[in-house]
């Protein structure tokens, strides 16, 4: 948008800074004045009060100039072909994986000897998990960095990285690499020059004199970690200041009002970009803005601060998308790819928590119900955004499903997520699950949930056991947890192990760093021997990794999975089953139902049903196109097999 106050002071900065010119330059300028309005006016928005706005400003400029500067010319040619195909990120051919390098690979190095793993499993995005230098023991599992242009040496070299990209790159494998931008660790740079005295660097973060500002704030903040780190101010000796660390006592929030940590936040996030990363998560992005009398959760100042961080990152690196690491209740996590808006302005992705906490309570209940009410609950999301689906990831279980949806689904809400607890951490009569209860709020009895896919499933307790039943049901709970994720909507994302059913992993409690954290029993390192049994005939590896591998190239090729909004939930009158109706207007199955039976004994869905919905075959002969299994039918209803789901082609 052209306005006359805004491309005026541009004029004026780009004559003051002496902006390059030539051919090279004509897509920077032409994002950069198309880019500019929204820019100053979020940027007036947060800083106009200053009486250095207009420096401040430039300096912004300066930046993005300065990284576009530096951008490979394969990068640029990479923003153009994705500013021609807008979508390239919602296709069904996106099939992502999370893991820590150290647990995956051992190291940056190794990591380029298993891309050949990724590829036979048919993943083509990976998020490695913080890689950046973070101190030895106080880090939050890579969450409290040190340097945000150093990789940690204990997982490689820079060189080491660029050298696993550019391999990536040939393998047309997507990156995902972590920018924690809410706050740093005690041990940066910026930290220590603020111990020092430094006001300059003080004014990065929020530190105050005495108790009377902290408190005021902590009246109407939520603790995070209420066990091992209560409260959101730690008195700082060097200083003689309190400051605020929301998460831990070593994590310095830094401070948005502040301009230059913003300049310095983009400065880092387009210099993530330059090294060729396709999508940055940006870590914590709830947390933002801090604000007396509020959760300082989700202020509109933190979505004015994505807003910037967008069009910013557009003008320079156009083809770089961002996550938002949001873990909120639904209408909020949904304003983070953008309110009032078509096409994402904050975040192009964001995780889908909500859904995946739905799951294991189907799983726990054997009852669809709340997942139904829950998914059907969901805002809509924008035309060019999309979620996350995953069962787990490095961190814990949050039961933030609503009450008003726990009750529509006629239950108590205090005494159901008590259930799902206990359930989980194998409390409950007849649960083979091993998991663990996480941050525990003694005040309010609630809590999250730590553990293994596998084991949360019931694979330990059935191998401990040598049930064979139960080991059969807890394969196929993996399976059908992956089976929904592939087809909900948007971008399925495994976690590393689960596709070989790695189980939980107490070698956390040697480390006096990671023992008093029950999340690292999920964050396993994995046993490559172990895994070679993926490719040994009725093992309990190779009977997940086979059909998870086939789940992903049938996938790849259902145009109907592509995430367009396009999904519509189907009504059951069976509590134990859950279906939704998928549909395109063109490609290979561009209509497709899908069925699950979270029951531990088959299912009866009536045909009527899904012949509302135009599946034409209804009449004839079933195929599941995840297994190419015939389905039985009776007396006009599909029998669904103990949990299980079919993908069945309209």
């Amino acid at each position: 948008m052209y306005e006359q106050i805004s491309h005026s002071l541009l004029n004026d900065i780009l004559t003051e800074v002496k902006q390059p010119k030539g051919e090279d330059w004509q897509h920077f300028y032409t994002r950069l004045g198309a880019n500019f309005y929204a820019i100053y006016s979020l940027f007036q928005h947060l800083y106009g009060q200053r009486e250095d706005f207009k420096p401040q400003l430039a300096s912004l400029v300066s930046v993005l100039s300065r990284q576009y500067a530096q951008r490979a010319p394969h990068l640029r040619l990479k923003d153009l072909e994705r500013e021609k195909n807008h979508d390239w990120f919602m296709q069904q051919k996106l099939v992502g994986m999370a893991l820590y390098c150290e647990g995956f690979a051992g190291n940056l190095a190794n990591m380029k000897d298993k891309l050949a793993y990724l590829q036979e499993l048919g993943v083509n995005l990976v998020h490695i998990l913080p890689i950046c230098d973070c101190p030895e023991q106080a880090n939050d599992g890579g969450y409290a960095v040190r340097d945000f242009r150093k990789v940690d040496p204990r997982y490689g070299s820079m060189q080491d990285l660029e050298q696993l990209i550019a391999a990536m790159q040939q393998c047309d494998l997507l990156l995902t690499l972590d920018v924690v931008v809410n706050h740093t660790s005690d041990e940066h740079a910026w930290a220590i020059n603020a111990k020092n005295g430094e006001q300059r660097y003080q004014d990065y973060y929020y530190m105050y004199p005495d108790r009377t500002v902290p408190d005021m704030f902590e009246a109407s903040m939520p603790e995070v970690f209420p066990e091992h780190a209560p409260g959101s101010f730690t008195f700082n000796a060097e200083t003689g200041k309190w400051v605020m660390t929301v998460f831990n006592n070593y994590q310095w929030d830094l401070n948005y009002s502040n301009p230059a940590v913003l300049i310095e936040i983009v400065d880092i996030i387009l210099f993530w970009a330059n090294k060729g990363v396709d999508i940055l998560r940006l870590d914590a992005v709830a947390f933002l803005w801090k604000k007396i009398g509020s959760a300082s959760q989700n202020e509109r100042e933190a979505h004015l601060i994505l807003q910037l961080l967008k069009d910013c990152c557009q003008v320079t690196a156009p083809g770089v998308i961002f996550i938002a690491e949001a873990i909120v209740a639904p209408l909020e996590i949904i304003k983070y790819f953008g309110e009032d808006a078509v096409n994402a302005k904050e975040c192009e992705i964001a995780y889908n928590a909500t859904f995946m906490a739905l799951l294991w309570d189907a799983v726990a209940t054997k009852n669809t119900v709340l997942l139904t009410n829950g998914v059907r609950d969901l805002p809509e999301k924008l035309d060019r955004a999309t979620w996350l689906n995953y069962v787990r990831c490095h961190d814990d279980i949050g039961l933030g499903f609503s009450d008003q949806a726990i009750i529509a689904s006629g239950f108590e809400p205090v005494s159901h997520r008590r259930f799902l607890v206990d359930y989980y951490t194998g409390q409950y009569p007849d649960s083979n699950a091993r998991g663990f209860a996480f941050g525990v709020n003694r005040k309010t009895g609630d809590a999250r949930i730590s553990g293994a896919l596998a084991s949360l499933a019931g694979l330990e307790t059935a191998l401990a056991n040598n049930d064979l039943p139960a080991i059969d049901n807890a394969i196929l709970t993996i399976l059908l947890l992956h089976n929904l994720i592939m087809s909900f909507g948007g971008i399925p994302l495994l976690y590393y192990g689960d596709s070989v059913g790695t189980l939980n992993n107490d070698g956390y409690l040697q480390d006096s760093s990671k023992m008093h954290d029950n999340r690292w029993v999920h964050r396993p390192t994995l046993d490559w021997d172990e895994m070679a049994l993926r490719n040994e005939p009725g093992t309990v590896q190779q009977r997940l990794f086979s059909q998870i591998k086939q789940m992903i190239a049938i996938r790849k090729e259902i145009s109907a999975f592509a995430d367009l909004n396009n999904r519509e939930l189907i009504d059951m009158v069976n509590p134990h089953l859950f279906a939704f109706h998928r549909y395109v207007q063109t490609g290979m199955h561009p209509k497709v139902v899908v069925i699950a039976n979270f029951d531990v004994h088959p299912q009866r869905a009536a045909l009527h049903l899904f012949k509302q919905k135009n599946l034409q075959k209804a009449e004839g002969t079933l195929i599941d196109l995840c297994s190419g299994q015939t389905v039985q039918i009776e007396d006009d209803a599909i029998i669904l097999p103990k949990l299980t789901a079919y993908w069945l082609a309209a």
